[in-house]
């Protein structure tokens, strides 16, 4: 048995929701497949449940892939404030945190509801639990499942990176890729833990959960957030956004006064409060707990700022300002909040997202190589891409 479409979309995720609405827009067939039995998982689980769906502040910086460029046409043709619009026109209350970044008010479950209503309203037809067994191409696409063959003018590729395997990730978007001659950009998880040596691993474990402001860095690039310790290494939204920039080999240097110069701290407390000791002044600044098991060792936390010199409070802010670590790998795709790396842009057209090499074929959505940094970005990929995909196919 066959079934016949202008347009199949595999993956019922944000990309391909928002494509497959598009194209039905147009006019076209539309029918979206996916192997799990629920649309939209990842956007269920962002943001804590509570859906981080952008940022107000979008642009070309805030992604990563071997060609920084490819992503700024789509950004462009369908930005924040047209994902705004979105929400406005389906009533759903959202608010904004640190950094940009919008949250729905309420559930993250409104914005699958929204989709889906639209699936309707624009009759596209979604197939869960269908699992893709083999495609190939003659005049057509033609997707055997577990339950028909599925003929399609277009195949839109949506089926997302590697990260969040419980919630039904899968390789096959590479594996599609890989079958039309295109160039994959190896995955490795990103926004993801940082694991380190038994010795410094040993530091996490006895902070586990403890979290303050912090500066990371790694080679050119840093950020300045949270810091979680935890027993398996280090985590929080400092670390996350690093991991994504971060080699094997690289070496993390941490900042945890990002805000405060604490050679001229310590030295005005010195003039103000002689008796203070170096630990006082640190546990006013830090947690106690990290202060003692990052200090334990220093002959210099239980002296009296009376008795530092100037070479020493130098020499104390270095310690604290620049802590230097190496860490060992990540907690790996099932930690990873996305893929890095995936289907390489150049295989593409910018415009319409379809492959160079295979016309009717198009790859949307994290499969790609772009990926965004923490905040909102990852999803706003989604959207753009699916929206300029949907004009096309």
């Amino acid at each position: 048995m066959k079934s016949y479409y202008q347009a199949v979309i595999i993956g019922a995720g944000a990309s391909g929701l928002f494509c497959a609405i598009e194209a039905a827009k147009r006019g076209r067939t539309v029918l979206v497949i996916d192997h799990e039995s629920l649309a939209g998982r990842k956007i269920f689980v962002s943001g804590g449940g509570h859906c981080n769906f952008t940022n107000r502040t979008v642009g070309a910086d805030y992604y990563l892939s071997q060609n920084p460029a490819f992503c700024i046409s789509a950004l462009k043709r369908f930005s924040s404030v047209d994902m705004l619009d979105w929400m406005g026109k389906h009533n759903i209350i959202y608010h904004e945190k640190e950094q940009g970044q919008l949250f729905c008010q309420g559930p993250a479950q409104q914005v699958i509801r929204a989709l889906l209503d639209d699936c309707e309203r624009y009759h596209v037809q979604i197939a869960f639990k269908t699992k893709v067994q083999n495609i190939k191409k003659a005049e057509q696409f033609e997707a055997m499942t577990n339950r028909e063959v599925i003929v399609a003018e277009s195949l839109v590729i949506a089926t997302g990176g590697l990260s969040y395997h419980a919630l039904g990730a899968s390789n096959l978007g590479y594996r599609v890729a890989k079958q039309f001659k295109l160039n994959v950009v190896s995955p490795r998880p990103g926004l993801v833990p940082l694991q380190l040596s038994v010795q410094e691993n040993s530091l996490c474990e006895k902070l586990a959960g403890v979290s303050f402001l912090v500066g990371v860095c790694v080679r050119e690039q840093s950020f300045s957030d949270q810091l979680l310790f935890t027993h398996q290494g280090l985590s929080g939204p400092a670390i996350l956004q690093i991991s994504s920039y971060w080699q094997m080999n690289d070496v993390l240097e941490i900042d945890t006064l990002p805000e405060i110069n604490l050679t001229e701290y310590l030295k005005k407390e010195r003039l103000q409060r002689p008796k203070k000791t170096i630990k006082t002044c640190l546990c006013e600044l830090l947690p106690k707990r990290f202060v003692m098991a990052y200090a334990q060792n220093k002959k210099w936390i239980d002296q009296l700022l009376t008795d530092c010199a100037d070479a020493l409070l130098e020499c104390i802010a270095t310690y604290f300002h620049h802590w230097i670590l190496h860490p060992t790998g990540t907690l790996g795709y099932t930690k990873a909040e996305v893929t890095l790396g995936g289907i390489d842009t150049q295989e593409l057209s910018s415009k319409t997202f379809e492959s160079k090499k295979a016309p009717g074929l198009y790859f949307i959505g994290e499969v790609i190589d772009v990926t965004g940094q923490l905040g909102g970005y990852n999803l706003q990929w989604a959207w753009s891409s699916g929206y300029c995909a949907g004009q096309f196919v």
